[in-house]
């Protein structure tokens, strides 16, 4: 996942991390860790390597050097705390007497301590599954079952044909509303329906029936702005002054889809009605849609789910149950 995350960039923290920006069924599970090593220890650990970084937007801090420099960071601090690697083993089976017995497609490995460190499920393709739960489960170990965040959402396919098609690849600065999370960044136009930065955002958020509300013009009051516009510029076709902030296919499609029945993208402003004219700024500012679902774990860059955080000590991730037997990163259930 370092190889592939920042589009190969590696987006390894962010300036703001705090608890709050962390999902959980026990949203105060995550605070001691975050205390004990935060962000600035890891760019303590990158600037000691000599890697240079720097800000993206919103706090996010990407490597300059490609990917592989953060693993190759981690790989030679393991080394030199004598980590022995063994890859492309197979697991068949763990259990416990005395101590924890591991026995692997090649051999047996005998130890007091096991640490899972299997993440989540989501892109299986890179042979990520949901190891984890499978283990905690056998050793009685609540869960919580794991489904896919940080994901594109798909739409009906009659919002795709009405809304999206023929835009696909268009992105626009949009804010997204769902269960009291909102989130302003980037929204992409795709052939199944939204992604973008927002969106993927969001989609952690988002659960199955539920509608989201998009504000199309966060900047402004959508209807003052184009009631400003009708007393002006009143010769101006609708589709034209809303180019002013979106692509012109996008402008066209909201000026012809956004009122039901109504396409008012060739329509000079001072031909609109007033009610017209309202609603068109109001749905702009609160556009609701009800997605279908996600694109689900092939294209889902984290789960939400895992090892329910009653089992674990915050402080050390230790099980409660089954001394010995630790659970960390994404197969807990913190995102």
């Amino acid at each position: 996942k370092i190889l592939i995350s920042g589009g190969g960039r590696c987006n390894f923290t962010n300036l703001h991390i705090d608890p709050e920006a962390y999902l959980s069924t026990n949203p105060h599970f995550c605070k001691s860790a975050l205390a004990r090593y935060t962000q600035w220890d890891f760019i303590a650990k990158m600037d000691q390597h000599q890697l240079a970084w720097h800000e993206k937007t919103l706090g996010q801090l990407f490597c300059d050097d490609k990917a592989p420099a953060v693993l190759n960071m981690l790989l030679s601090e393991c080394r030199d705390v004598g980590v022995n690697f063994k890859f492309n083993v197979e697991i068949q089976q763990i259990n416990h007497q005395q101590q924890y017995r591991v026995v692997t497609d090649r051999s047996e490995y005998h130890a007091s301590v096991v640490v899972v460190a299997t993440g989540g499920p989501s892109i299986p393709k890179m042979g990520a599954t949901g190891f984890g739960v499978q283990l905690a489960r056998q050793f009685g170990l609540k869960v919580v079952s794991f489904t896919p965040a940080l994901v594109p959402l798909t739409f009906h396919p009659q919002d795709i044909q009405h809304y999206f098609e023929g835009l696909s690849g268009l992105s626009i600065d949009a804010q997204v509303h769902c269960n009291g999370a909102s989130f302003r960044e980037g929204l992409l136009i795709t052939h199944r329906g939204f992604s973008g930065p927002a969106i993927l955002q969001i989609s952690s958020y988002w659960q199955p029936g539920d509608e989201l509300a998009f504000n199309l013009l966060p900047d402004l009051d959508a209807t003052a702005y184009l009631l400003e516009a009708q007393a002006k510029r009143g010769k101006s076709e609708l589709k034209t002054v809303l180019s002013v902030h979106f692509p012109k296919r996008l402008s066209e499609r909201l000026a012809n889809t956004l009122l039901d029945n109504k396409s008012l993208a060739s329509t000079p402003l001072a031909q609109i009605k007033l009610c017209d004219m309202q609603a068109l700024g109001a749905t702009l500012n609160h556009w609701c849609l009800r997605p279908s679902g996600t694109e689900g774990l092939r294209t889902a860059e984290v789960c939400l789910g895992g090892v329910h955080t009653d089992e674990l000590s915050s402080k050390t991730m230790e099980s409660r149950k089954q001394p010995g037997l630790y659970f960390i990163g994404e197969s807990v259930d913190v995102t």
